[in-house]
């Protein structure tokens, strides 16, 4: 008792060559799949890269706001430098009772500089951080006006 239909039989027996892949078939896939995997995950790890580096330019961006807006509030600033770290509450906010670093691996530096008019300040902020061995820093500035002196 056969139970294949010869039908079936005969319409295969007469391709031979529709009843699968052939060697070369399968080892030019496995040599697509053998370039192709490195170069796709090689991308996947640079995507991972440029999030963090992104990550780091917001971060610093932010940071040099607030500097920036922090130097606005405290009034007509002096000329010269000041250095520091994110270690400190920004004004504005209420003493915390236990100061920790609010961003760690950042430093700022703020650069007020006169100008021709003697009640414009420029203020520039300077965020830095290190990335892989390399310092890495954002710039933003803006100018500063003095006040006018408000007669009695």
């Amino acid at each position: 008792m056969n139970m294949i239909p010869s039908a079936f039989l005969r319409r295969h027996a007469s391709c031979p060559h529709e009843a699968g892949f052939t060697l070369l078939e399968v080892m030019m896939a496995v040599a697509v799949l053998a370039i192709a995997l490195p170069v796709l995950l090689g991308l996947r790890n640079r995507d991972l890269a440029l999030r963090e580096e992104a990550k780091a330019v917001t971060t610093a961006t932010l940071l040099a706001q607030e500097k920036l807006f922090e130097a606005e509030i405290l009034g007509y600033p002096p000329v010269g430098e000041a250095r520091g770290d994110f270690a400190t509450v920004p004004p504005g906010y209420p003493p915390a009772t236990e100061v920790k670093d609010r961003a760690p691996g950042f430093r700022w530096m703020r650069l007020v500089s006169p100008t021709p008019f003697d009640v414009i300040r420029e203020v520039r902020i300077r965020v830095f951080w290190t990335d892989g061995g390399s310092e890495r820093a954002v710039e933003i500035s803006n100018y500063v006006f003095q006040e006018p002196q408000r007669r009695s």
